[in-house]
This record gives C-alpha cells, sequence and structure tokens, in this order.
C-alpha cells in the first residue's frame, strides 16, 4: 500500500491490494481479496464488493453531472467479482434513486461511463466506450457492444444484446438482439440463452412471441393481446408481456420492411 492516500476511515476488508498512487477517500467500503490498481480514485460513497478488480485511471463515486445535485449524501455500489477496466467512470446517485448500482459478476471495459441513479444488474458486460446516461436501468445479461449509447431513463431487459454503435432511445425488451439505425428488433438472442442453459422449446417459444409482437403485426399492443390468448403461459412470456405493458417511453421498433 506504499505511496497510495488511504483515509484513517476508510472500511478495508481482508487481503484487499492497494496499488501505489491510487487514492482512498474516507466514506469507502472495500470487501475482502479486491483489488484497486494504481492510480485508481475511490471516491466518498463508493460501496465496493469483495474480489473486485479495478484498473488504473477509473473514477468511481465522483459527484453526479447533475445540475440539481444538491450535495445529497448517496452511493455508487459495485458488487462482488466485477471488473472495472481503465478509466471507468461511475458516478454516485442523486436524491431520485439515491444511489448508483453496478451488479455481481460484471465486466465494464475500458472507458465506459455509468451517470447518476444507473442500476446495472448481474452479470452485465458493456465494452469498450459504452455510455450510460442517468436513470438507466439495464436488466442481468445483459451485453452492450463498444460505442453503445443509452439515453436517460431507459431500461434494458435481461438477457438482451446490443450491437456495437448503437443509440438506445427506447427501452430493449428481455432476451432480443437490437441493431441498427433507428435501433430495430434484429431477432432474439439465442446463443446467449443456449450458452446460459434455456431449453430449446423455451427459446423457440420465445421467438415465436417476437415474431407475433414485432413481424407479423405493425401493433404491438395489439400484438400483446395476441400473444395472451394464443400462447401457452410461462415465466418467459410473463416477463415480455410485463416489460412491454411497463415501457412508457415506448421499446424499440420491428424490422423495417
Amino acid at each position: 500500500m506504499s505511496n497510495a492516500y488511504i483515509h484513517p476511515d476508510a472500511k478495508i476488508g481482508q487481503n484487499v491490494t492497494i496499488e501505489p498512487f491510487a487514492y482512498i477517500a474516507g466514506d469507502v467500503e472495500i470487501g475482502d481479496g479486491s483489488w484497486i490498481g494504481p492510480h485508481a480514485t475511490i471516491m466518498d460513497g463508493a460501496r465496493i464488493g469483495k474480489n473486485c478488480r479495478i484498473f488504473p485511471g477509473a473514477v468511481i463515486s465522483a459527484i453526479p453531472q447533475d445540475l440539481k445535485f444538491e450535495g445529497e449524501h448517496t452511493t455508487a455500489e459495485i458488487g462482488d467479482n466485477t471488473t472495472i477496466r481503465e478509466c471507468v467512470t461511475i458516478n454516485r446517485g442523486t436524491k431520485d434513486r439515491n444511489k448508483t448500482a453496478v451488479g455481481n459478476n460484471c465486466l465494464l471495459m475500458a472507458y465506459v461511463h455509468i451517470a447518476h441513479d444507473a442500476l446495472v444488474g448481474n452479470n452485465v458486460i458493456l465494452a469498450n466506450t459504452a455510455n450510460i446516461a442517468g436513470h438507466v436501468t439495464i436488466e442481468d445479461f445483459v451485453i452492450l457492444e463498444g460505442v453503445v449509447a443509452v439515453q436517460q431513463f431507459v431500461r434494458i431487459g435481461a438477457h438482451s444484446f446490443i450491437a456495437g454503435g448503437s443509440l438506445v432511445r427506447k427501452n430493449v425488451p428481455p432476451f432480443v438482439k437490437a441493431a441498427r439505425e433507428p435501433l430495430t428488433y434484429a431477432g432474439i438472442n439465442a446463443i446467449g440463452l443456449r450458452r446460459r442453459g434455456f431449453e430449446q422449446e423455451t427459446i423457440t417459444q420465445i421467438e415465436d412471441i417476437y415474431r407475433q409482437i414485432f413481424v407479423h403485426s405493425k401493433n404491438v399492443s395489439r400484438s400483446i393481446e395476441e400473444v395472451e390468448k394464443n400462447f401457452k403461459d410461462s415465466p418467459e412470456k410473463n416477463q415480455i408481456i410485463d416489460f412491454i405493458r411497463e415501457s412508457d417511453k415506448g421499446v424499440i421498433r420491428g424490422p423495417l420492411t
């Protein structure tokens, strides 16, 4: 820990490595087994889990880039076993959600930015220079390729995959692939679902549901009614229906014809 600055009030777990020239503020908690690289900056409000790796140049829990922020006590929370690569920035929350959070087993590649009050689930991969605006919700097992930009208040459903360079202005339902400009449904994330142990019958049902919603009809609300009537109940069916019905911002469009 030589040449690192560690405030005496910081709560540091067991077997934590803090490399030279790292900065650790006072209102910080770091879990057992974590590694803090040289020149990483961990500011007030950071709550870092166990066995995390934070690489040089990362800044965790800086105040929000939000003119409405009034200095309220908020946090930036990182789950266990998450890797944060070079120059990632994660701002702490505002009084809206009181925290910014990243879950367990995530990989945030270099130059990712996560703004205030964003909530990122477990097992999420954000590739290089993905930019996540304030109040965004990203559910479990989402993958964003490089240079994806997500507009504020957008929600991205579990197990979805968004192609590199995409601009995400509307909600992205669970289990889908999205690409093109404007962002468009491009099929389901079948490869990802197989890797995570989904049965082929379930994958086929998800595909058929989205074919009904995005391909067979141009009216999403009417398609949801058809899905409710014509598809057998399953957790995935209910997850899709609930997500779309709760999307007051609307969801991405179907394929262009």
